[in-house]
Order: C-alpha cells, then structure tokens, then sequence
C-alpha cells in the first residue's frame, strides 16, 4: 500500500508541471501581429534626409587637425578616441558642452554637420581654415530576443539596416521567430511599432528597414520553445514514474 501512494503522489506531481507554464514577453500568439510592408508606420520609411540630432546625455568628440588644445577626443591624435578609455563631452541637462576656449555651448536637438560648421566659424577667429571634425560616441541599438548575442550595437554611420544589426548580433537562434520582429523607435513622446516578417520573400527592400540611433529590435520566440520547455520538465518525471513503476513490480 505504501508503494502505491507513492506512485499516486508521483503521478499528482507529474500533472501539476504539465500544468506550469513558462512565460516568455518575447513570444507572441499567431494572429496579434500585422506583417504586412503596408502596416509599416509612415516613421519606418526609408529616409534619405535623415540626420542624427544631438540629444542629452550624449558623448561628443571634438577634434581640429594639430590643435590638440582644442581638441577633446582628437580622432587626429595618437591616443585611444573611442567610449571606454577615449576623452569626450557629455551633453548636460540643458543641451550643453563646454568647449575649450570657447565656453559654453549649446548643441541638443543640432546635427552633427550643423555643430561642425559653428566650430569652425568660432575657432576661425583663431585659425585659419580650421580642419574640425565631431563624432558622437553613443549612437547605439539594442538587439534582444532570439539571437546569440543580444546586446547594444555601437553605430559609427547615421544608420543601418534591420539584417546587419541581426548580423552584428551573431545571427538568430533555433527558437527565433522571424516572422514577428518588432522594432520600437521613439519618436518625441510616443513610441511607434513595425511588425517585420522577414519569412516572405516579397518587398525585402522595405522589410529590411533602415534603423536609427535609440532603436530597440526585439526578436521573439516561437511558441514551440515554451512547449519543449514543458517538455523538459515532464520527461524526467516519467523516467522516474517508470522506475518507481519497475521497483514496486518487483517487490
């Protein structure tokens, strides 16, 4: 009798993980998303006009060719300018850098060709046809989801395309559902969604969007991985069933 309790005990175990689920934010039930290249808001569009525009918080280099003293970052110099070990100007609170020699300047919400040109119109006061050249440090996408290494790209161009940031990426995993790729950009307040199915072989061009400095790709997961993770979780109970089962047959 003692035996039989125990499988019984066993087998209530075993229903309660069928039971369990695994949530996963990642996966997202067939028929939520709207793939088609027409359901792209008008945001996601190609556009050859685009500009980065300074913003808060930003690491701004600034070099002028054999003006070291002027220089924060100098990309002409002999030392490291990148984010990690570099020297850079972070963009405070209200939209300013100070500059040597120049103080205090106002640069959130400018273009990076528009803060080079009043550069150099404020050292020519100093130099003569001065060389300047500004870059900004954090221009950054964040990949997440099914790929092999989720993690936040570095842009040293003004954008780049939806498959070469999967490539930076390492590509996708096995569980990754490229049908449901979502891209989040902010746009001033609101934030604006493009659903991407990369499995059709239709309109690629405009699947494969151009993606901006602030956006976040998130790649999900197909709905069978949470199922093989239930899986996982039943089949050793029912190697241990069948063992208690063999014992209590041979008592």
């Amino acid at each position: 009798m003692k035996q039989f309790h125990l499988i019984i005990s066993l087998l209530m175990a075993g229903f309660l993980l069928q039971s369990c689920t695994v949530t996963n934010m990642l996966t997202e039930p067939d028929g939520k998303a709207d793939n088609s290249v027409a359901a792209l808001d008008s945001v996601f569009y190609d556009n050859p006009d685009y500009q980065y525009h300074i913003q808060v918080d930003d690491k701004v280099n600034i070099s002028v060719w054999q003006q070291d003293e002027l220089s924060i970052g100098s990309v002409y110099g002999i030392y490291n300018s990148n984010e990690v070990y570099g020297k850079w100007l972070l963009v405070d609170r209200n939209g300013n850098i100070e500059v040597p020699r120049l103080g205090t300047m106002k640069i959130e919400h400018m273009t990076v060709v528009a803060l080079k040109d009043s550069l150099s119109a404020r050292f020519e006061e100093w130099l003569v046809n001065p060389i300047v050249d500004v870059k900004i440090m954090n221009k950054e996408i964040s990949v997440l989801g099914e790929v092999r290494n989720p993690q936040v790209v570095t842009l040293d161009t003004e954008q780049a395309r939806l498959l070469d940031i999967i490539a930076r990426a390492n590509g996708f995993e096995f569980y990754a559902d490229i049908k449901r790729i979502k891209v989040m950009r902010q746009v001033g307040q609101n934030v604006h969604v493009a659903n991407i199915n990369l499995k059709q072989g239709d309109a690629y061009l405009k699947r494969n969007i151009a993606l901006y400095p602030g956006d976040v790709v998130i790649v999900p997961a197909k709905n069978s991985k949470r199922l093989d993770r239930q899986l996982s979780n039943i089949i050793p109970f029912t190697s241990v069933a069948t063992a208690v089962a063999i014992l209590f047959n041979a008592l």
